[in-house]
């Protein structure tokens, strides 16, 4: 396939080194969704792969769980996103299934030490499982560690951690970021000047996806990134970055590739500069969908890469799944991009949209990791909701 044949030389030397085939689980999964989301080619060569640590393991208790969540930031509105789901779809549902307690909730604000000392606190109060969000991808291994040998497993959402005894999910972030940076290339005809606004630098979410990102813009000769910065995944930072960029680069700039949560935060930087043309990637930001549904030839396609609702549910099922004993196969659940057309958009909302809205596109489970799909990522599949022990 042409994608594979624009990676950069590094990507296509770990590819090289696949020669003996895929290790553990993942022989043990659908072909089809191995070739697409585990592709060496269009895959961060970081992210854990191997078969999964915790194929024969039960929770040491039985239901109902006491679940943490070591959160290790609380900026920004796709965290609002995935906390309003937890507290206030999640957990009334699984409670009255009977299979949690409760859910003892932490913040670091990207601390690792903080997050560090706070998961071993968790461990020590006997929690049955942690749930982190975008993390130090090795800063908390060894901690992780701790909590696998109190029988406490970890789950990473949104971005891995190469800790063997963690389990993670997310999207293909270059995959993602891949299929954006190549969306902005096209629509540009090929040529002209990109800003890039990443995440929160060090984060595997981030990394893997601008590795993506800009690997999708060097399919076009014409293309030149022209700036590379961090938006830290929130609105405010990326106004404020962009605006200094701007500043201090008056020549033409014909685009901005940028990882949500911040595109609303680019859209006004550049609107207050008088650069409001200029287009730019457009993720799962409702505001930001909101401006595109009243600029119809604005953008192309927007790409979901990290829906809040949807990865916090699919992280959680497949934490519940693994307490039940379903024996998962990989170290990493990984779920497709899903891209939004404009007559997608056009079904979601209408004009009189709010463009202020702080909320974020659901794609639904159905779309981003369903029952038949995680099915497939487990040795002994079931209806987590069915559990009876």
């Amino acid at each position: 396939m042409q994608i594979f044949k624009t990676m950069t030389l590094a990507l296509s030397a770990t590819a090289l080194l696949a020669t003996s085939g895929f290790a553990g689980g993942l022989d043990d999964i659908d072909p089809t969704v191995r070739e697409r989301l585990y592709n060496p080619e269009m895959l961060d060569p970081a992210q854990p792969i191997e078969a999964s640590i915790y194929k024969d393991f039960m929770a040491k208790s039985p239901p109902p769980w006491t679940i943490g969540y070591a959160s290790s930031y609380a900026g920004n509105t796709w965290r609002a996103g995935a906390m309003d789901e937890l507290q206030n779809v999640i957990i009334p549902k699984w409670k009255a299934l009977g299979l949690i307690d409760e859910v003892i909730i932490t913040q670091s604000n990207l601390k690792d030490a903080t997050q560090i000392q706070q998961m071993r606190q968790l461990v020590d109060q006997g929690v049955d499982a942690i749930i982190l969000c975008c993390s130090n991808p090795t800063a908390l291994n060894q901690t992780v560690k701790y909590a696998y040998d109190q029988g406490v497993p970890t789950f990473s959402m949104t971005g891995y951690l190469t800790s063997e005894y963690a389990i993670n999910s997310s999207v293909n972030y270059q995959l993602a970021g891949f299929q954006i940076g190549k969306q902005m290339a096209e629509d540009l005809g090929g040529t002209g000047n990109v800003l890039v606004v990443e995440g929160i630098p060090g984060t595997s979410g981030s990394d893997s996806q601008d590795r993506g990102v800009k690997a999708g813009l060097a399919t076009a000769e014409g293309i030149k990134v022209v700036g590379s910065i961090a938006g830290m995944w929130t609105d405010q930072v990326a106004q404020g970055e962009v605006q200094k960029w701007l500043a201090t680069h008056p020549g033409k700039l014909d685009g901005v590739v940028v990882q949500s949560a911040a595109e609303m935060g680019v859209l006004r930087a550049l609107a207050q500069s008088g650069r409001a043309d200029v287009p730019v990637s457009i993720g799962g930001e409702l505001g930001a969908l909101c401006f595109w549904r009243n600029n119809p030839e604005y953008i192309t396609n927007a790409i979901q890469t990290w829906p809040p609702q949807d990865d916090i549910s699919l992280m959680w099922d497949i934490m519940m799944r693994t307490l039940q004993g379903q024996g998962p196969k990989v170290q990493s659940v990984l779920v497709d991009p899903v891209t939004i057309t404009f007559a997608d958009l056009e079904k979601l909302m209408d004009e009189d949209c709010d463009p202020n809205t702080p909320n974020w596109l659901a794609v639904g489970k159905d779309r981003w990791g369903s029952a038949e799909f995680l099915n497939d990522f487990f040795y002994n599949p079931a209806d987590p909701t069915a559990y009876k022990p």
